[in-house]
């Protein structure tokens, strides 16, 4: 233990030295008398507009009351904290990066992807008095909340539009990490395609089988072209920073008429506007409110660890249609969609957990 704190106290000390891999705000400026907030992000990094974004969009509302571009509101109001943030960069760096929040003795520290669950486990242990979250991990520990969402029902309702926009009945999926959480991803978007048509194609790939699967949108336009050559003309990606790829991939291919001939369906944050036309829709993940509520629950000293769990019933997961799509969805396609959402909140269809399996 007492190496353990001699190393953070170094880390802590170079902290503001690692470069563009922390947010430089002096330490030393903090104001002692408000809540402190770390956020330990994946190696995708909190500007992969998806699911590192979303994260950050929810700790700079608790910040500041605004989106991260400082200007637009998010419809909440600031919870007077003190932020920072590390993007770690590669694996290695997460550990001593949340090590350095916690013997700071930051009231709250948010760890970004299940990859950083047992990580946080470890640190957690050792500081039994402070409070972490895990987003999209599980623990069992009383001083972790485990935020976790049903990506499976949101992938539905987008596979549903999918199956209704398709002109050649094959569909692609591309994954980012090879894991059972991505899985949950493609088996709600294939049953949602099937209830549509049952003999609909779903072609799906992943970028790899490390951490590096989620920051490798070359793989992901590489692996994307591959199923479009397979006939696939609407993909849904759920890759982080690997899915960009397959936005490149879509609108390589084209438009007739004025209509893209491929579509991309987004995913955890919304991803409408990043290739406006070719982007059918985003499956989203609250991200952002989950980690916000997580804050806020601290700020009034009523943190509760154990599942936060964020679904349908919630707003917890979702598509969106917006000044970006919405001449591109059919309303054939969002009535089928809107149909299915009221039935899986009343428990009429059950959509599989491909990680409860």
């Amino acid at each position: 233990m007492k190496y353990k704190a001699l190393l953070a106290l170094f880390l802590l000390s170079s902290l503001v030295f690692i470069g563009p891999a922390c947010n430089r705000a002096s330490y030393g400026a903090d104001d002692k008398s408000k809540i402190h907030v770390g956020i330990v992000f994946d190696i995708g990094g909190k500007d992969d507009r998806s699911f590192n974004a979303a994260a950050w969009a929810g700790v700079k509302c608790a910040e500041m009351g605004t989106l991260p571009d400082g200007r637009t509101s998010c419809g909440k109001p600031a919870l007077d904290i003190v932020l920072r943030d590390v993007e770690p960069g590669n694996p290695t760096s997460i550990e001593p990066a949340m090590r350095a929040f916690a013997e700071r003795g930051y009231d709250l520290i948010i760890g970004v992807g299940f990859a950083q669950a047992p990580i946080m486990e470890l640190v957690a242990k050792d500081y039994p008095n402070l409070h972490f979250a895990i987003i999209d991990g599980v623990s069992q520990l009383p001083n972790v909340a485990s935020l976790i969402f049903k990506e499976h029902e949101g992938s539905y309702l987008v596979g549903i539009l999918a199956a209704k926009t398709t002109k050649t009945n094959v569909l692609g999926f591309v994954g980012g990490m090879d894991i059972p959480l991505i899985h949950r991803f493609e088996k709600g978007y294939e049953e949602g395609a099937k209830s549509i048509n049952p003999n609909i194609q779903i072609v799906q790939n992943y970028v790899g089988v490390t951490d590096a699967a989620w920051n490798n949108p070359g793989k992901g336009k590489e692996l994307s072209l591959a199923q479009i050559g397979k006939g696939a003309d609407v993909i849904f990606t759920a890759a982080g920073n690997s899915g960009l790829g397959a936005f490149d991939a879509v609108e390589q291919s084209g438009t007739i008429n004025g209509r893209a001939t491929h579509f991309v369906i987004g995913v955890d944050s919304n991803q409408n506007m990043v290739k406006p036309g070719f982007v059918l829709t985003s499956m989203v993940k609250r991200v952002d409110n989950a980690v916000y509520d997580i804050v806020k629950l601290v700020v009034e000293r009523k943190f509760q660890a154990g599942f936060h769990v964020f679904g349908l019933e919630s707003d917890g997961v979702g598509y969106v249609i917006d000044q970006y799509n919405k001449d591109i969805v059919s309303p054939e396609a969002i009535q089928a969609a809107e149909e299915a959402k009221k039935k899986i909140i009343a428990g009429q269809i059950k959509v599989t957990d491909a990680m409860a399996n």
